[in-house]
């Protein structure tokens, strides 16, 4: 099987979207928030895959934030919601849970690389360049 960064760039753009988006608007956002944020959303799938209710997350003002944008894009993705107005509907083919917990894995190894490597805002900084 193909990585999932082949199988599906465009959910893992869109995820990066929201998170780079937030971090425009709020500069003060560290990477740590990121993986929090990532880690409650992908805990939140993974609990609904296996049947059993999700751990509680306690996030502050700007985590909240960052969790609605994420969860989301990925609600979006799995073609569960509309994204915005009424005329953004759910994509033509939506990916299978299995595949958003991939992509969310995906992008907390990678934050936590670009964090390792330059440090508090690191992944923050390395991502904001490759979105308009």
């Amino acid at each position: 099987m193909s990585p999932i960064e082949d199988r599906h760039p465009d959910v893992l753009q869109n995820i990066e979207y929201a998170i780079v988006a937030t971090y425009r608007k709020s500069r003060e956002l560290t990477d740590y928030d990121v993986m929090r944020v990532l880690d409650a959303v992908l805990e939140n799938y993974a609990a609904e895959k296996d049947g059993r209710i999700p751990r509680n997350a306690r996030f502050s003002p700007l985590e909240q934030v960052l969790h609605g944008q994420v969860r989301q894009i990925c609600e979006w993705r799995l073609g569960r919601a509309t994204l915005g107005d009424d005329e953004k509907r759910p994509p033509k083919t939506p990916i299978p849970l299995d595949d958003m917990i991939l992509c969310l894995k995906r992008l907390i190894k990678s934050a936590g690389r670009w964090n390792k490597q330059g440090g508090r805002q690191g992944y923050l900084n390395y991502v904001i360049q490759f979105i308009r």
